[in-house]
């Protein structure tokens, strides 16, 4: 059963970090582009981060361009979302989603579609 589980969301302070991981299963990730998104209470799923499936191209939303990094890590079908200079306003529910044929930059535009999602992890910004 084709299956994907985030992890690592919480609690942080302004400015602080966090790294949220997307573990795949019942499929091979290399196949698959990666996206991450995000939904904040009141608000529409945006796309945050894409990645290619090879880890070749990426896309980012121009609100966390610089602060956040996408990879992944095919040979343990991990993608992985790196998270710095936290803002208040990246406070939300944040999902990966696996997609296959598909550039990053359409990917990203989407706020859904995609064939498999995760159920999403939660992260609040806040002092």
């Amino acid at each position: 059963q084709l299956q994907l589980v985030e992890s690592g969301g919480g609690l942080v302070q302004p400015g602080g970090s966090l790294t949220l991981s997307c573990a795949a299963s019942g499929f091979t990730l290399e196949y698959y582009a990666i996206g991450w998104f995000r939904q904040a209470p009141g608000k529409e799923r945006e796309g945050v981060a894409c990645i290619h499936g090879t880890g070749g191209g990426t896309d980012y939303a121009d609100s966390v361009s610089g602060r956040f990094t996408i990879s992944r890590d095919n040979v343990i079908n991990t993608a992985y979302l790196q998270m710095n200079s936290l803002k208040p306003e990246d406070t939300a529910v944040y999902y990966c989603a696996a997609e296959a044929l598909i550039s990053v930059q359409t990917m990203c535009a989407r706020t859904g579609g995609m064939n498999h999602w995760g159920k999403g992890t939660l992260v609040t910004v806040s002092s």
